[in-house]
């Protein structure tokens, strides 16, 4: 749900994820590899679909935001905030905090998730963090002003 924004597009990524995981007869496959496959199969399929929907912005005329319907979910301001903020990264970067700080990963099992190095999971990181900080910040100088009465 984190990387993707949206509920419904969240299940179908699990979904599909699940279906290349089981779809097919795999020997010796045991909870953990499978675990291990789904989740890195969920990365990639954020990704790939990520790559799509940029392509498709760059030569669709325009561009029309999904309605959104109240699922009933239980989640809490401050995590449809934070999935809100999420959403403005780039989605190497989104990836890479949701494995990190969500999936609670260390760098080296990101990097190793997303087939990128090391280094690259620590600069999006670094970035991604920058980004949510300078968001927040905004946020808090928008509601200081609001507070004061003042546009």
């Amino acid at each position: 749900m984190l990387l993707t924004g949206d509920e419904e597009e969240a299940r179908d990524m699990v979904q599909d994820a699940l279906t290349a995981t089981f779809g097919r007869l795999r020997n010796g496959f045991e909870v953990e590899q499978a675990e291990a496959y789904v989740r890195r199969a969920i990365a990639n399929r954020f990704l790939d679909r990520a790559r799509r929907g940029q392509r498709w912005r760059r030569i669709a005329p325009l561009v029309v935001d999904r309605e959104r319907v109240d699922s009933g979910s239980t989640l809490t301001g401050e995590r449809l905030d934070m999935a809100h903020r999420l959403q403005r990264l780039t989605p190497r970067e989104r990836a890479c905090v949701v494995l990190r700080y969500d999936e609670d990963r260390t760098v080296e099992q990101v990097a190793a998730e997303l087939g990128i190095s090391a280094g690259a999971v620590k600069r999006y990181l670094s970035d991604a963090l920058g980004k949510l900080r300078g968001m927040l910040e905004r946020e808090q100088e928008r509601g200081q002003r609001d507070e004061r009465g003042r546009p």
